[in-house]
């Protein structure tokens, strides 16, 4: 029996994801920064659900899209704290 799964990525594919994870994975490291427990209650609750929705996304172009757009919020929400004063080596 084969330890791969049955469909394996491709080396493209696997790429990709690991673009995504590395995203999401700073987005939360981003959202621990945000001083107010509720605001890092809804920003996390809104990322899960953004990586949710888009989890079965299969189509290559639209995930690197998708990451575009995450990159740019990710950009929005570290420019929002440094403006409001939040160091970022927490």
């Amino acid at each position: 029996m084969s330890k791969l799964p049955k469909a394996s990525l491709s080396l493209k594919q696997f790429m990709l994801r690991q673009e995504v994870l590395k995203l999401y994975r700073e987005i939360f490291r981003t959202i621990r920064q945000v001083p107010d427990k509720n605001s890092q209650l809804e920003l996390k609750s809104w990322a899960r659900h953004d990586f949710q929705t888009n989890r079965h996304q299969s189509d290559e172009v639209a995930i690197k899209m998708l990451i575009q757009h995450g990159r740019r919020s990710l950009t929005e929400l570290r420019t929002s704290l440094q403006l409001s004063g939040v160091s970022e080596g927490k």
